[in-house]
């Protein structure tokens, strides 16, 4: 049955994170499991992930409320294109290593790589694969059509596009891997709970800019990498890690390292807001 799972996983979005993961353990660095060499497997089994098809409720109908904002919603962000929020959501959606890990740089207020921190850029890669994993289900069933496939406006990725074609967009994987990275960072590092979950609600409607989900689609990624947090409060690999990266982030603060990011241009990008965004 994990390795039916797996196997599904591969498409669309899986597919984009499984070569995004793909990385050469450094020496030294402590192994984990992978799904194939250089994939990282998240630290829940197939079985402990949440359940979207009980999580997620039905895609929002042509005719409701919901829809209606969504349409309005991504009329709205389409203002956005060719700014610095959509160069901003381009880079959101590179979910390579090392580039991904280093997306909450400016929020935390540290640089993140696996040379000064290799527990937190391994939290980050396995949380990773446990919230893309858990959008899994959901978005086999519905299959629902993307924004820029109903407006046939550009997306922020063209490289992408066929794949996303092939791929549900309810709920947003995207979504849930920046909100589950918000929401593993607060518990590493909660004196910036309030810059992390900014950020990771940003990382989400990056989405929106892109063109490539619906507001509901997001909301929903962020429902589901709740459920996926709250399956990991009780996973000892899990805890290992985070305890491990609070004693690596505590001493870079100590050490007054700063991000290497522009953390000024990424503020002021992210301060261009999607009218009527919810």
């Amino acid at each position: 049955m994990i390795a039916k799972h797996r196997a599904s996983a591969a498409a669309g979005l899986l597919l984009v994170a499984l070569a995004a993961c793909t990385t050469t353990p450094s020496a030294g660095v402590q192994a984990v499991p992978e799904i194939r060499p250089g994939v990282p497997a998240g630290y829940l089994q197939a079985g402990e992930l949440p359940d979207s098809l009980a999580l997620v409720p039905v895609v929002p109908a042509g005719d409701s409320a919901v829809y209606a904002n969504d349409v309005a919603v991504s009329h709205a962000a389409l203002a956005l294109r060719d700014t610095p929020r959509w160069q901003q959501a381009i880079s959101d959606a590179d979910l390579s290593f090392p580039h991904a890990a280093s997306s909450f740089s400016c929020a935390l207020g540290l640089p993140v790589d696996e040379a000064r921190s290799p527990a937190l850029y391994r939290l980050l890669r396995r949380s990773f694969m446990d919230a893309a994993l858990s959008t899994n289900a959901a978005k086999n069933k519905y299959q629902r059509v993307r924004p820029f496939m109903r407006n046939e406006q550009p997306l922020c990725t063209p490289a992408d596009e066929t794949a996303l074609r092939g791929n549900g967009s309810y709920p947003s994987g995207h979504t849930a891997i920046g909100w589950m990275w918000g929401l593993v960072l607060t518990q590493v590092d909660p004196q910036h709970t309030d810059a992390l979950l900014a950020r990771a609600r940003a990382f989400g409607e990056s989405r929106l800019v892109c063109n490539v989900h619906w507001q509901s689609d997001v909301w929903q990624g962020r429902n589901m990498a709740t459920a996926t947090f709250a399956r990991l409060q009780s996973n000892p690999s899990y805890q290992a890690d985070v305890a491990a990266a609070r004693i690596e982030v505590s001493r870079l603060h100590q050490q007054h390292a700063v991000p290497e990011h522009d953390c000024a241009a990424e503020a002021s990008a992210l301060s261009m807001a999607i009218q009527g965004v919810q």
